[in-house]
């Protein structure tokens, strides 16, 4: 019997991920830190975080998970001595950006439903503050990682690998961890992006009322257009991560609740929809970038000045060479 197909799709993925994700985040960063795009320095903030832990994301979860130690079993990263370091990063990177996504979207909620907040909370002071707030809360969350686990195997006096000590399966406290870990990770985010988003929705529709009823028909409304923008680019970032986020905690309800654990069967449909929820929430730290150039026009302005100068820094030498 060959190997499982969700394999197959695995190492036509990944590699495609890693060779577009991780050049996209430098230059979604690079492009955002400028400070050109027509976006205030708080969201700048956010997004020049999401970026970079996008970056983080598929560094740890794609090129090293997903390919490096795919094809090399044997890495150094993988021996018992490094190994809980490294599922810890893993799960620390992937934990960050989640609760990025959510703050960015608290951000915009506040900024769109809440007048009188907003001019406290949406600034770049609070922004600083709550990016730094969340990268010392991920850190901390999960430092139990590091005494979870034991050597897998031991191979030439070496211990290799890491796996939870039987204690984390029948262990109450190991077990509510667990339980606290996959719903801040998957559940929690998920449920609170989307119902900001519809308290959003709903104080969007019953504002363009109002002022629809004041402005008229025909007159135009500038801030009414400031906050499409807006609301444009909230709804485009949040809502792909709901859909890319969707089979994972659906998978994690199923798992856990209904059959407890997915197994080992890389051919089972709980295993298989196991596999497809990680590649989805994989796929969501490379689909800013393509947000940002679908929605905003200054970004792309400044996505093409980039090719022009790159374009132009490695065609000038060969011009003065043929002169």
């Amino acid at each position: 019997m060959g190997p499982a197909p969700i394999l197959y799709v695995k190492e036509i993925f990944y590699p495609i991920m890693a060779a577009y994700g991780i050049p996209a985040n430098v230059v979604t960063a690079a492009i955002l830190y400028r400070g050109k795009c027509g976006l205030s320095k708080g969201i700048t903030r956010y997004m020049v975080s999401m970026a970079m832990s996008d970056l983080l994301v598929i560094f740890f979860q794609v090129l090293l998970q997903g390919i490096y130690v795919y094809y090399n079993p044997n890495a150094f990263f993988i021996r018992s001595t490094v190994c809980p370091s490294y599922v810890y990063l893993r799960i620390l990177t992937l934990d960050y950006s989640v609760w990025l996504t959510l703050s960015f979207t608290f951000d915009r909620f506040v900024s769109i439903c809440c007048p009188k907040l907003r001019l406290t909370y949406c600034t770049d002071k609070t922004a600083a503050v709550v990016i730094a707030s969340l990268c010392a809360l991920s850190c901390l969350k999960y430092i139990p990682f590091y005494f979870m686990y034991e050597p897998r195997f031991t191979m030439d006096n070496v211990n290799w690998g890491c796996r939870p000590r039987p204690a984390y399966f029948t262990s109450i406290g190991w077990v509510v961890f667990s339980w606290m870990c996959n719903i801040s990770l998957s559940l929690l985010p998920f449920v609170l992006i989307l119902l900001l988003n519809g308290l959003t929705v709903k104080n969007i529709i019953a504002a363009s009322r109002v002022r629809r009823r004041l402005k008229g028909h025909d007159g135009k409304d500038t801030e009414s257009e400031n906050r499409r923008k807006s609301i444009v680019l909230l709804f485009m970032v949040s809502g792909t991560s709901i859909l890319l986020w969707t089979t994972g905690a659906v998978t994690f309800i199923c798992t856990r609740i209904t059959i407890n654990f997915v197994g080992s069967d890389l051919t089972s449909p709980s295993n298989i929809a196991n596999e497809v929820g990680v590649l989805l929430i994989r796929v969501s730290s490379c689909a800013n970038t393509c947000i940002y150039a679908m929605t905003q026009s200054k970004f792309r302005q400044e996505l093409k000045n980039g090719i022009k100068r790159l374009i132009h820094f490695f065609t000038k030498p060969t011009k003065r060479t043929r002169q």
